[in-house]
């Protein structure tokens, strides 16, 4: 079983910044892709940001330039950096592993921007 847990969130004024991470534990026996997601509430999940093991990175159109996606394979870690957040940021963000024992995802932490 693999356990994601987030955080990082809270509750920052637009032009602000947040760094999330995401720590994976457990039995695996190599992770692939690492991603964030989003969901605000009546709306879809989706894709933030990804990255390979590899380190090649997407991005969602609307954060490129603003958003960093890393990763620290020793400690099966992501992050996110977030930079110039705005209300529209505002959502829960979830962790998502793709390993060779399948794809998981965390609990999400809250992101809020205020105006």
């Amino acid at each position: 079983q693999v356990q994601l847990v987030e955080s990082g969130g809270g509750l920052v004024q637009a032009g602000e910044s947040l760094r999330l991470s995401c720590v994976a534990s457990g039995r695996f026996f190599s992770i692939n892709i690492m991603s964030w997601h989003r969901q605000a509430p009546g709306k879809q999940r989706e894709l933030v940001a990804s990255i390979t093991s590899g380190g090649s990175t997407n991005y969602a159109d609307s954060v490129k330039g603003r958003f960093t996606i890393s990763r620290d394979n020793a400690k099966n870690t992501v992050y996110l950096q977030m930079n110039s957040l705005k209300p529209e940021d505002t959502s829960m963000y979830y962790c998502n592993v793709l390993g060779s024992s399948g794809v998981y995802w965390g609990q999400g932490t809250q992101v809020t921007v205020s105006s």
